[in-house]
């Protein structure tokens, strides 16, 4: 593959919804330049992009591929990106180094919610983008109605640049509505030119206006033009779409047929002509040496920097890091730097990925995409420099997980192997995340949603040999007691020689700090019990707190005072005193009128206006207390709550249900609260189980 520098080179981002046709673009783009001679379909699992055993099991993309494409003289690297809302993070890595975006839409399936995250995600990284409609050829297409959706929602930026001509009801051609030519389709994308069906003209004129307006709106000059009724010149237009679809304000509508390989040169050639070349892009970064933050230009004579979006841990193809050079080249035989851990790395050979296709390259120049082996300090999101010139760019920022399962080995021996393949996967994976939570004696799993964990659960099986099963998590209650009680505990026992004695008196309270476990004070007088077994008697209440009696959870907001007690002069011992003291503990508990205290965490819903009173709604069946709402732009509204953190179980598959995907929610630790009776006897219950069952 030749060196291309970044004058020549786009980087593109597919985005849109699940199933929407975004892969089989790419694979009808590859065809239409050369790079395949028969188009690969997703249900046959022959695709460049979904290579994965998963993704072709599944029939969708679960990892974002790179797939570059040669066409006239320029290179874009496409990136082929998940629709389902699960596999954000992998949308995320590629967002933080694609210049411009192609969302794609189905003519079949209309504006659908992942068409409006896709625009939501290009408003927050500021690109500018194409809407390209896609299945053309299917009897049920509508482009009109995906057009009028886009305006409804989007205003004046939306351009449509075609509309379909039919004949028979079949897909055959468009028109060109800033060219105002029609373009009849010979094979796959080739088209010649032809007249504009009669009955096409109503509409085109409609079109046209509305691409017009569009025009207008970019400048005052050319605003003032279009009231006074003048007719735009050809150069005019091109060059005011030119400009402002650059900066987002003109976003063009294009149409095809993605398996037929119809209307990919057009795509093609908008790309080239109205993207821009990362040479027009800037990224943000803090020299080392320095500890100032610099901007640095795309720019291929200035010193190496890259930066790493994206890791590949695959057991068969070994590990990738995938990474955008956003300054000076990289050579391969070369040493680099990596700023965030402070070591060199060797580079032995430089790689040009294509879905899994490895092409070897001597160097890559500011702006381009490719990906080194073996790396063995390096993970997502570092900075690769030279050592002279070290750099740090920002951090890739991706979602926080928050749908968690408990998970443990079906076989007993393969606990190692599970972390081992469980690290690859998070180095792969930046939104999984594996918590060991000691406490409760259990291991948990963090996901974006349950389909996220159901795919790593399967790839931990399929690509690393290990056989986990996922359950409910054991929530972490907490016990408390509510009334003061004073008790006695005394362990007596004689056998032959030394016998054992301890005799404890003991006040047990509540505290009042939840916060903490327990208190410990002694109010001995006259040396009932002698000072040096105060610690035994300290110690036993240590090793109480940890599993209370009431359900198995650790005690908070106790404050024991030892009051009173006896000893034996010769059968006396700390470990006497640390069971009688134990003792004591089990019998005051249970007398303190003891409670379970639940979590309480702070709720945040982000979702469209009407969803508000459904939501709502739901969370006070959850035993939630709204707290308020703010308005968000875009006609949203986010919902402030409490709820226990119990009932936010499977919370992210009723959401997305609710609200057709497009919901939004985060949470963290806000305090405990003690747990209504009926609660409190359900778990009681469900541990005495789990006991008699272990």
């Amino acid at each position: 593959m030749n060196v291309y520098t970044s004058e020549k080179i786009r980087n593109v981002v597919l985005l849109g919804h699940g199933s929407c046709g975004k892969t089989t673009l790419v694979e009808a783009m590859a065809y239409t330049t050369g790079i395949l001679k028969r188009q690969g379909k997703v249900e046959e699992g022959n695709t460049i992009s979904d290579y994965d055993k998963e993704e072709q099991k599944r029939l969708f993309t679960i990892s974002t591929a790179v797939v570059p494409i040669l066409y006239e003289d320029i290179k874009i690297n496409f990136l082929d990106t998940p629709g389902y809302f699960d596999f954000v993070g992998e949308v995320e890595e590629a967002l933080a180094v694609a210049d411009a975006a192609v969302i794609v839409v189905s003519a079949k399936a209309g504006v659908e919610v992942g068409t409006m995250k896709a625009w939501d995600f290009c408003e927050k990284y500021n690109l500018p983008r194409i809407f390209f409609v896609t299945d053309m050829d299917d009897d049920n297409a509508s482009f009109r109605k995906v057009t009028e959706r886009l305006t409804e929602l989007y205003g004046k930026k939306i351009a449509p640049f075609h509309i379909p001509i039919r004949e028979n009801e079949k897909f055959v051609g468009f028109v060109n509505v800033v060219k105002m030519g029609g373009r009849r389709f010979t094979t796959a994308s080739n088209y010649e030119e032809c007249d504009i069906p009669e009955y096409s003209k109503e509409n085109l004129s409609q079109v046209r206006e509305i691409l017009l307006e569009a025009v207008a709106e970019t400048s005052e000059e050319l605003l003032e033009k279009y009231f006074s009724g003048e007719e735009f010149t050809q150069q005019e237009i091109s060059q005011a779409l030119r400009n402002n679809v650059i900066d987002g304000t003109v976003v063009p509508v294009m149409m095809g047929s993605g398996l037929n390989a119809q209307g990919t040169t057009m795509l093609l050639q908008a790309i080239e002509k109205y993207f821009p070349s990362p040479a027009k892009t800037s990224i943000k970064g803090k020299n080392v040496k320095t500890g100032q933050e610099v901007v640095v230009d795309c720019d291929d004579k200035k010193p190496f920097s890259a930066r790493v979006f994206k890791t590949i841990a695959d057991p068969f193809i070994g590990k990738f890091s995938l990474f955008k050079v956003c300054s000076g080249v990289i050579k391969s035989d070369s040493t680099i730097y990596n700023a965030n851990k402070e070591t060199e790395e060797k580079v032995s050979r430089l790689y040009v990925l294509r879905g899994k296709d490895q092409i070897e390259v001597k160097e890559l120049r500011a702006g381009d995409i490719g990906a080194l082996g073996k790396l063995s300090d390096t993970v997502t999101g570092d900075t690769l420099s030279t050592k002279s010139d070290p750099i740090i760019y920002d951090p890739i920022t991706v979602s926080t997980p928050y749908t968690y399962m408990r998970f443990r080995t079906k076989n007993k021996g393969d606990d190692d192997k599970v972390s081992q393949a469980l690290a690859k996967l998070m180095d792969e994976d930046l939104t999984l995340k594996v918590v060991n939570d000691k406490e409760n004696r259990q291991t948990l799993l963090y996901g974006i949603g349950s389909q996220h964990i159901e795919v790593t659960v399967s790839k931990l099986l399929n690509k690393y040999k290990v056989d986990v099963e996922i359950m409910k998590p054991r929530i972490p209650y907490r016990e408390t007691l509510r009334k003061k009680v004073l008790v006695q505990g005394k362990h007596k026992k004689q056998s032959g020689g030394h016998g054992q004695y301890g005799d404890v008196h003991i006040e047990f309270e509540p505290s009042g700090n939840l916060e903490e476990a327990f208190v410990f004070e002694e109010k001995i007088f006259g040396g009932a019990v002698p000072k040096n077994y105060f610690p035994a008697v300290e110690k036993g209440i240590a090793e109480c707190v940890l599993k209370g009696p009431l359900a198995g959870y650790p005690v908070v907001g106790l404050k024991a005072t030892l009051v009173d007690g006896s000893y034996h002069p010769v059968d006396s011992s700390e470990m006497a005193f640390k069971l009688a003291t134990i003792q004591a503990f089990k019998q005051g508990f249970m007398k303190a009128s003891p409670a379970l205290l639940e979590p309480i965490v702070s709720l945040k819903v982000i979702v469209p206006d009407k969803f508000t009173g459904d939501i709502m709604g739901d969370l006070n069946k959850r035993r939630g207390r709204v707290l308020g709402m703010n308005p968000i732009e875009g006609g949203k509204q986010e919902i402030v709550a409490d709820i226990p953190l119990s009932e936010l179980y499977g919370y992210s598959t009723d959401l997305r249900s609710m609200t057709g995907g497009i919901g939004d929610f985060s949470y963290e630790f806000a305090r405990y609260e003690q747990a209504p009776s009926d609660v409190q006897q359900k778990v009681i219950d469900e541990n005495m189980k789990q006991e008699e069952g272990a």
